[in-house]
């Protein structure tokens, strides 16, 4: 099983690279194309520097409501050359923070209902949800990976759930196993006592992780496993899905090209 490529640097606990991620093909995920990560607010000025001297990062796919936006700021990339694409996955005028909690009644996705109950199926209704509410964005994600001219930081709050499905998505369309895909996601609870830490001695977070455990914002791997395979049953798989909002061929084209080589 492939190593999750952590990149450690100053300000953030849950970057990594998803290069080297086989596909089903035979081929492989070229490194340096399309790195995850956890909020960018406090990277230090040497890690802004390597992010676009030495990883050549050109665009920022940033998965934060305005509420995050407004109370954490843009973030130091925003005085460099590189792109920010703000593309919320929840509506616009929402007054969540997009840290998911077990207490919420699950949400339905549109076609086919999940069995609600386990923290998996809440995961589950929880990102379909994302993918019924802001396609707009799911695509236009998706585009800014597809034809980027250098690296790609796909970041939320955490780098668990909104972070984690755009990446899920850009995965799977290049042909990397469903096996694979949760494996990765799943790495993220390798990283999930830092990350909490982190948010909490933020404002934005703090309220809203009150009460909450490790345990309650883990990421299994039958969770991502869940999602892919919902979105097979209800749209004929990622490209299926993607096609129904104005993704094209040529789209899938130039993601397979930028990530695969």
């Amino acid at each position: 099983m492939r190593q999750p490529r952590w990149i450690e640097l100053d300000g953030v606990v849950n970057m990594r690279d998803v290069g080297g991620m086989p596909t089903v093909g035979g081929g492989a995920v070229r490194s340096g194309r399309l790195i995850r990560s956890d909020n960018l607010q406090d990277l230090s000025a040497d890690a802004v520097r390597w992010l676009v001297d030495e990883a050549r990062l050109s665009d920022v796919v940033d998965l934060r409501t305005d509420v995050e936006v407004r109370g954490e700021g843009p973030g130091p990339l925003a005085g460099t050359s590189v792109r920010i694409h703000h593309l919320s996955l929840y509506p616009d005028g929402t007054s969540t923070t997009g840290i998911p909690d077990d207490a919420e009644l699950p949400w339905l996705a549109d076609r086919g209902e999940i069995t609600s109950g386990s923290h998996e199926a809440m995961l589950v209704q929880h990102y379909s949800r994302y993918l019924v509410r802001r396609p707009d964005n799911v695509v236009a994600a998706l585009r800014v990976i597809a034809r980027a001219q250098g690296a790609v930081v796909v970041h939320c709050a955490a780098g668990k759930d909104r972070t984690g499905t755009i990446t899920a998505l850009a995965l799977r369309l290049v042909g990397v196993g469903i096996d694979d895909i949760a494996a990765d996601y799943d790495a993220t609870n390798e990283r999930l006592p830092a990350i909490l830490r982190r948010l909490r001695d933020r404002a934005t977070y703090a309220a809203d992780l009150a009460g909450q455990d490790v345990a309650s914002q883990r990421t299994p791997a039958d969770a991502m496993r869940g999602l892919l395979e919902h979105v097979d049953a209800a749209w004929g798989g990622v490209e299926g899905y993607l096609v129904r909002h104005g993704w094209l061929a040529g789209d899938t084209d130039a993601l397979q090209r930028r990530l695969l080589g």
